[in-house]
This record gives C-alpha cells, structure tokens and sequence, in this order.
C-alpha cells in the first residue's frame, strides 16, 4: 500500500464492487458516526462578500476555554500539521510512533531528520534537545490515551517544541494540555474540528499556543482559509450543546461492543484496549489485505494499519460505527471465520 495511504476510500471501494457508496460499511475511517444538530439553512448564506472569522474564532476558543488570541484556524487538522512544520524550520523531529502518518509526511517534505520512539514498547526514551516533539493522545491507530505529565517536564527540561495532537480527545474524558500553554512558550496542540464533529468535508483544524506564536503563525498564513460554509456549519455544530455528552456516551458504549465483537472473534490474536472511536487489532492467521478481500463480500471496509511505523500487515484498524453496522460486522467474521 502507498507510504501515507489513509483510510476512507470509500468512493473507489464502491466502484472496485461496482455498488452504491450508500451501501458501503466504513470502518475504516475513523470520523464520528454522531452529527450535530445543524439548525440554518445553508442556501440563504450570503457568500458574495470575503469570508469574516470573527465568530468561529469566538466560538472555538469557548469550546476549549482559550482566548481567540490562542487560536489560529486551517483548511483541516493536515493542512495546520504541514503549516506549522514550515513555519518552524526546525532541524529535528521525534514522533511517538505509530502516530497520523501526515506527521512523518511533513517532517520528510520540510527536511527535519526524524527520530521515531516505539510507544507500544516503552515511552521514557532519550530524545534529542531541542527536538519538535509530536505526540498523539489518544494515540492512533490504537486510541490509548496516555497521561503525559512526566512526559511534557522531559521534553521541557530539554528545551523541546511540543506539538500535541487532540483530535480524538473530546472522545473521551482525558485532560487537555492548554494549561501547559501558560506555562511553556514552546507548545502547541492540534484540534481537528473533523474527527468528533463528523464533518471529514467541512475542512477546519485548529492550532492552540500563546499568543505570541499564533501571532507569528498569522503572518505566514494567507488571509481566507475557509469558505463561508465551512465557517457557518462549524459554528452550528458548536451550538449543539447537548451533542458531546450524546455523542460521547453512545461511542462509549458502541466500543465495549465492537471490543467484545474482536476479542470473541477467532480471527485475532490481539484487541488492544481503546479510549477512541476505533480499534487496533492483531490478526492471526491471514494478513490485513487477505482479511479486506473476504469483507468485500460484506461490502465492509476496514483499514489495513501496515504503513504505520512498528506495525505490520497482520494489524487492522477498526472504526466504531452504529450497532446496526457492527453487528453486520459481527456476522461477516463469524462466517469467514
């Protein structure tokens, strides 16, 4: 597969089996299965004038209680990673690995030499001074979320750049970072609005530093990033106010039950424990591509995880979707098993 192929390619899926798109069950792609509430009308935006970002700003510091001065938006979460990594121009990167595979994509293209840490082996590893640090929490593609706290004073007392990505974090009942944000003028941490918002089309991410460095990044960046209709339906997303303890409860519930599915199931070796919407799992006797080929039956996709650092071709990751899609699942590998 290609180097930093992702999963959700569900248009070509559903071409190769010459169906419909709508018959396809994703579990490759590991956007929200939850929408907000959306209350507009999208066909009466005014969209003849220049975008204004005012409220979005607004609207996205509130959700993660920062000042808007500690905001800067981007055309979705990979756009703010290669975005950030130019504007840096840092000599070094260490990736706790396996990590979003757009991280070790930037740091080739910008020509950092990358260092890679097994984080399913062991954490307290040396690293570089200096360094652009770049962890995950929750990681993927096994949704471990992790307490970092030992971690982030090891990376201070080294002096490096910090990047925390949190885009599965509104998943779960993890701590963020942002506090760190007063503390260290050296950190940033990702949002990706995409993942929990389920809004993969709607392309908005959001880096979080001081106010000096979102104030620096701005003189970088180009004046109009998102379309008015990117703006608008974020903000309607944020409006729902009852959508994360909704969404969060039934994701909760809906991965106990594809982990009872995986670990019930003969076809795996190994189900890791996940605090996201997804499932890394180890298979047994087939490897990822043959185990996609007996789910093309189904019309299942799944994502093959061995392009990720320290994984190989026997691990597969599996999103968590509505309990109808799982038991369709559930009832394809007990008949391939």
């Amino acid at each position: 597969m290609n180097q930093f192929e992702h999963g959700g390619g569900v248009e070509n899926f559903a071409q190769e089996l010459d169906c419909k798109v709508e018959e396809i069950i994703d579990l490759s792609s590991n956007i929200n299965f939850i929408k907000p509430t959306i209350n507009m009308n999208f066909n009466e935006l005014d969209i003849s004038a220049y975008p204004s970002y005012s409220k979005l700003y607004e609207a996205i510091a509130s959700n993660y209680q920062v000042s808007s001065t500690q905001c800067e938006l981007f055309n979705g979460g990979s756009s703010a990673i290669f975005s950030l990594f130019r504007f840096l121009n840092l000599l070094h990167c260490t990736i706790y690995s396996p990590a979003y595979l757009e991280y070790k994509k930037a740091a080739t293209l910008f020509d950092y030499k990358i260092s890679h840490i097994n984080r399913l082996n062991i954490l307290e590893q040396i690293v570089e001074k200096n360094s652009l640090v770049v962890f995950v929490n929750p990681s993927t593609p096994d949704g471990k979320l992790y307490d970092i706290e030992q971690l982030m004073k090891y990376w201070i007392s080294q002096n490096c750049t910090i990047l925390i990505d949190e885009s599965f974090l509104d998943f779960t009942n993890g701590v963020s970072m942002s506090p760190y944000l007063k503390e260290y003028d050296k950190l940033y941490i990702l949002k990706s609005m995409t993942k929990f918002y389920s809004s993969a089309g709607i392309r908005v991410g959001t880096l979080l530093s001081n106010e000096h460095n979102i104030t620096e990044l701005k003189k970088t960046e180009p004046m109009w990033k998102l379309s008015h209709f990117d703006s608008s339906y974020l903000q309607e997303s944020l409006k729902d106010k009852s959508f994360k303890a909704i969404s969060k409860s039934i994701n909760a519930k809906n991965t106990i039950y594809l982990q009872k599915i995986l670990e019930t199931s003969s076809l795996f070796s190994e189900v890791f424990d996940s605090n996201a919407n997804f499932i890394l799992a180890k298979l047994k006797n087939i490897n990822a591509e043959q185990f996609q080929d007996k789910l093309k039956k189904y019309k299942i996709m799944i994502r093959n995880c061995e392009n990720f650092d320290f994984l190989d071709d026997s691990y597969v990751r599996i999103a968590v979707k509505s309990e109808k899609s799982l038991k369709h699942f559930n009832e394809a590998l007990v008949s391939i098993s």
